[in-house]
């Protein structure tokens, strides 16, 4: 009697077995892989917009770069501009400098050659005197 409650068993459990339908694994395999898919999709428009941003940024950078150049640029040309029209006129001023100078040693010149005309005529008419004292004594 054991043995026929055995068999009974297994055969009610055959039957039970074969009677059930499966689950589907498969159709959530399928909506794993969608979301995957999008998720793809998704991280690769993002990954899209940041190379845009980063390109414009620096696009940005580049003209901010390139306005900083040119600002300096003028910047020294105005200086260099400032700087050559300074020593102009530095140059100018000496050049007025030494031609007041060359004046002025001109003036003093001619002053000196005057005082020493006077003062060799002074030594004349000394020279003179003191031979007509010399002539009387004598």
């Amino acid at each position: 009697m054991k043995q026929s409650l055995l068999v009974a068993a297994l055969v009610a459990l055959a039957v039970s077995a074969c009677g059930k339908e499966e689950s589907k694994a498969m159709p959530e395999a399928p909506k794993a892989v969608e979301a995957v898919k999008e998720a793809a999709k998704d991280t690769a428009a993002a990954a899209s917009d940041a190379a845009a941003a980063t390109t414009e940024a620096a696009k940005e950078g580049a003209a901010a770069a390139a306005d900083a150049a040119g600002t300096a640029v003028e910047a020294a040309k105005e200086a260099a501009g400032n700087a050559m029209e300074a020593t102009k006129e530095g140059a100018a001023a000496a050049s007025d400098a030494v031609s007041a100078t060359a004046a002025d040693a001109k003036e003093a010149a001619g002053n000196a050659v005057e005082a020493a005309k006077e003062a060799a005529g002074n030594a004349v008419e000394a020279a003179k005197e003191s031979a007509a004292t010399e002539e009387k004594k004598q």
